[in-house]
């Protein structure tokens, strides 16, 4: 494994306990009734995200090291993965602090912007994939 490939799998796999603890926290405030039904939704879907992109991630960084991308190409893959990863489902925990059901905020952008870096990521490695 080198470099940046190595790195970025490293952040993902320690990021994964935070996503357990997420979900012991949301059934503790399940639990506890303190979230409304809209925060419920908006707090499952950000950590569902958060773990199937992540877990998306590993895979992702695993078939770059089976093309010919440049460092610095993994580099910006990983960067974009990391940061949509953080985008996507962060914006939705943002948006269950500040929202309003039916109403945009800035969580529904972050996570639209999110999602626009991992189509880069992914379409890079996609790529990637078949000209190597």
């Amino acid at each position: 494994m080198n470099g940046p490939v190595q790195v970025f799998t490293a952040i993902a796999l320690i990021s994964l306990p935070t996503v357990m603890f997420g979900g012991f926290s949301l059934l503790r405030l399940l639990i506890a009734r303190r979230l409304n039904e809209f925060q419920v939704a908006y707090f499952r879907a950000g950590h569902a995200h958060a773990g199937v992109l992540l877990v998306l991630s590993l895979a992702v960084l695993d078939l770059l090291t089976h093309t010919s991308l440049s460092r610095t190409g993994q580099w910006i893959v990983g960067a974009l993965l990391l940061a949509g990863v953080l985008a996507q489902s962060g914006g939705m925990f943002i948006h269950m602090g500040i929202g309003k059901p039916g109403q945009w905020s800035a969580g529904n952008t972050l996570t639209t912007v999110g999602a626009v870096l991992l189509a880069g990521a992914l379409l890079t490695t996609g790529v990637a994939v078949i000209v190597s």
